[in-house]
């Protein structure tokens, strides 16, 4: 028995000793298509949503004093796409984002009550809201041969722009802003389908690569231009959305 178990593992060394790079990759498993989660040919049409509140009632922390704010975040993903292969599928995704921040006073102290130095904020009033087009490609991979449940990576490339207005104080000072971005991101997920064409999805960015573009006009008089680029790889917890899909 146990020559028959050496001659066996000497068997498997020498296929595995024949197997290309790429073969042996795909022995691994990790994206093996023999469990089939999304078919070829299946449509894919999906939205995703997230929204965010905060009330702060004379709350200080470290040098920031009596802050009396309200805002909110809300964000919705529209989603389609078309399996080219089994588990892969190609799409498109647009992302509209709108941000509301008011700040009715809070106060920045540094030093003592003496010496230091208070700078007061009233009357701050800011929106922004934002725009994107993104061509999707999306790699399916199976929670082993479960039909039910699976994790997914999304990989986008979008273009978009932004507008956004803020305000101050009184006589109001305001500036007006207009944007445009190129990025590249990369979202991963988990998936379950409640029924045979209905599944819940729930995704959060981890890395991304972003070139963005912005022109103010201050009081309708001066302007400013600003350029901006980075490159993250951590986890963006404003882009944690949950989202319903469809696969017909």
């Amino acid at each position: 028995m146990l020559a028959l178990d050496c001659h066996a593992q000497q068997e498997v060394a020498q296929v595995s000793d024949t197997l290309t790079i790429a073969e042996k990759i795909r022995h691994r498993g990790i994206t093996n298509t023999s469990n089939i989660f999304v078919p070829k040919g299946l449509w894919v049409t999906g939205l995703s949503t997230s929204y965010s509140h905060h009330l702060n009632d004379n709350y200080s922390i470290a040098i920031i004093e009596g802050v009396q704010s309200e805002g909110y975040t809300f964000r919705v993903s529209p989603m389609v796409a078309y399996a080219i292969k089994d588990n892969m599928a190609l799409g498109v995704r647009g992302t509209y984002s709108r941000n509301n921040l008011t700040i009715d006073g809070a106060g920045l102290k540094f030093g003592d009550d003496e010496t230091g130095t208070e700078i007061a904020i009233e009357n701050y009033k800011a929106v922004r809201h934002s725009y994107t087009v993104s061509a999707i490609w999306r790699q399916y991979i199976p929670l082993g041969k479960s039909k039910r449940f699976a994790i997914f990576n999304e990989i986008s490339l979008g273009a978009g722009g932004s507008q956004a207005i803020f305000a101050a104080d009184e006589p109001i000072r305001g500036t007006y802003e207009k944007g445009y971005n190129i990025s590249l991101g990369v979202s991963p997920g988990l998936m379950a389908f409640a029924t045979n064409d209905v599944a819940i999805e729930v995704n959060v960015g981890v890395m991304g690569i972003n070139f963005s573009e912005v022109k103010q006009v201050h009081n309708q008089v001066s302007t400013g231009n600003q350029r901006h680029s980075n490159m993250n790889f951590k986890v963006n917890l404003l882009s944690i959305g949950l989202g319903v899909s469809f696969y017909l």
